[in-house]
């Protein structure tokens, strides 16, 4: 039993497998280096936006543009939302064509530095497999070189040659495996927060036309009906 897991150790298969599997190597040490830094970066910056849009909504209502701004200043270290949120409560006193874009431009920002990486591990989930293949390949080519030089083929010759060559393709299908995994996890994540801020950042764009749309409407009318009012009392007298 012990002859056993010795022979089948990863240190074994590594070196059976050739000089392709140094380059394997680097590439699962890049890929989990890579899903880990994604993991931390994600988990510290909280992507949860519903919570800021019910705060910000209550400084709306009551025309505290100030204190929206102060609260969302103080979040925005740990909090991908506060940033956009903060830009578009910056830009509140602008038309709603340019609070859009300006939103979009610091969406577009913070999902890039949310990606970083990702294109990264996509590369990696292409081109291990392609080494692995490589290995093989080479691998397979020495095994039948070995078999024409041998003077007598037996099944045990063909075998070993055969499995010492798919090593490569076996650890390199693992790195591709995990590299997709994570970029497709990743992925998820990222794009549901960008669905998330578009939401919240049209209905917060739209309660900010609604409340700048009630300020100068509430009083004008009065004035006007009161003043027409007074002409028609006045045409009245000097008839």
């Amino acid at each position: 039993m012990s002859t056993e897991s010795t022979t089948f150790s990863i240190l074994a298969l590594f070196r059976m497998g050739g000089v392709f599997m140094w380059p394997l190597l680097f590439f699962s040490i890049a890929a989990v280096a890579i899903a880990l830094d994604r993991i931390v970066y994600l988990l510290y910056h909280n992507l949860r936006v519903d919570d800021l849009k019910t705060a910000v909504e209550d400084f709306i209502r009551r025309g505290d543009m100030a204190g929206a701004r102060d609260y969302l200043s103080a979040l925005t270290k740990r909090r991908m939302g506060a940033r956009i949120l903060l830009t578009l409560v910056n830009r509140s006193n602008l038309s709603e064509h340019r609070m859009e874009k300006a939103v979009e431009t610091e969406a577009l920002a913070c999902i890039s530095s949310l990606e970083s990486g990702f294109n990264f591990l996509t590369a990696l989930g292409s081109i291990s497999p392609l080494t692995g293949f490589l290995g093989t390949v080479s691998g397979m080519i020495g095994a039948f070189k070995s078999i024409a030089e041998a003077t007598e083929v037996n099944a045990q010759i063909v075998a070993n040659g055969i499995y010492e060559a798919l090593i490569t393709t076996v650890f390199g299908l693992i790195i591709a495996i995990i590299a997709m995994i994570a970029h497709s996890l990743f992925s998820h994540v990222v794009d549901k927060f960008a669905a998330d801020v578009e939401r919240v950042c049209s209905e917060l764009i739209t309660n900010i036309a609604v409340e700048e749309s009630r300020k100068p409407g509430e009083t004008p009318e009065p004035e006007a009906a009161e003043t027409g009012g007074q002409r028609r009392s006045r045409a009245a007298e000097s008839i």
